[in-house]
């Protein structure tokens, strides 16, 4: 089978709410879709050259999660290795190049989790576990927890051989730059003002979904301070009988409006489309909180939807006829 392979790069400023693609309806289909942060940032805050260095990291994440699906890989495996390159560039707020709490430290926090049998896996506040979301994927598989924090987790990631760093490790120039032009009296930081996660869901040849989300959390939080990214149904959530997904976003919000599990509760209870819901939970409940951020979603059918109420978001997809690859509103 010939496939035709597109990358696009949009930096038009045309405001646009909603992306939706509903492929044929074909058994054996495969989708994944990435994320990496939304937030109130436009062309003009990004030069060529880092739109550039974004695109490029994002295009790597998105090729090594759908090898494994092309390959008749799971969607477990696929969002796993999408997250993890992710967390290994320094450009998002994930891993290598997470922003500093008070206290000038690295607090880690993510999760995932299988559609088929809903099973999941979180660490949250960790320090040195190099990457977060393959020791959310350990908590799920050899452990009868499903959230495991701090030092416990760290420990835990440790005991079962992962790979440990110092935390010089993930701190990078720009991160510290931007904590202390946080910490400077009257000071407002600068940079991109996005919020910090990345993630990925998938649908794999078998119709299974899964999802997983990782962040470095809030620029300058409290120490101990938890977001929605470890939340199961806040920030992550999969079910094969609805849908999975990623959010990114201010997680106080999507943790009290349980933002990702309330998308297939709509789907399920209700009825609707994967469109209709996201864009009930994102431009109505969210928005009518005061909240902001965004979703990547996929459904058991293989429809998909990328939704914001922000200016911009860090997002890609691709299936066997499409990849594309955007960072603002169009």
């Amino acid at each position: 089978m010939k496939i035709t392979f597109y990358v696009l790069l949009l930096v038009s400023p045309v405001i646009i709410n909603m992306e939706k693609i509903q492929p044929p309806g074909l058994k054996g289909k495969i989708v994944l879709l990435i994320h990496g942060g939304a937030g109130n940032f436009k062309e003009s805050d990004l030069t060529p050259v880092q739109q550039k260095i974004y695109e490029k990291y994002l295009r790597e994440a998105l090729e090594e999660g759908y090898k494994i699906l092309d390959g008749g890989g799971s969607a477990l495996d696929a969002v796993e290795a999408s997250v993890k390159l992710m967390e290994d560039a320094p450009v998002f707020n994930a891993g290598k190049g997470s922003v500093l709490n008070k206290e000038g430290h690295v607090e880690m926090d993510a999760s995932i989790m299988h559609g088929k049998d809903l099973k999941a896996g979180a660490v949250a506040v960790v320090r040195n576990v190099k990457n977060p979301i393959s020791a959310a994927r350990m908590v799920m598989e050899k452990s009868n927890h499903v959230l495991l924090a701090g030092n416990g987790a760290d420990e835990f990631a440790k005991s079962i051989g992962m790979e440990m760093e110092e935390e010089d490790y993930f701190i990078t120039p720009s991160s510290f730059e931007q904590w202390k032009k946080a910490n400077e009296p009257a000071s407002v930081p600068k940079g991109i003002n996005k919020h910090g996660t990345v993630g990925a869901v998938a649908l794999d040849q078998n119709g299974n979904l899964a999802a997983a989300t990782s962040t470095g959390g809030v620029l300058n939080k409290l120490p101990g301070r938890v977001g929605d990214s470890p939340i199961i149904g806040a920030g992550t959530y999969a079910d094969n009988n609805s849908c999975a997904v990623s959010a990114t976003g201010h997680g106080e919000y999507f943790i009290r409006l349980t933002i990702a599990r309330s998308i297939a509760a709509l789907m399920e209870y209700k009825k609707i489309s994967l469109e209709q819901a996201v864009n009930e939970v994102i431009h109505e409940r969210l928005h009518k909180s005061g909240g902001t951020g965004g979703v990547i979603a996929v459904d058991k059918n293989g429809n998909f939807t990328v939704s914001h109420n922000t200016t911009g978001m860090f997002r890609a997809w691709r299936t066997e006829k499409r990849c594309e690859i955007r960072f603002f509103k169009e």
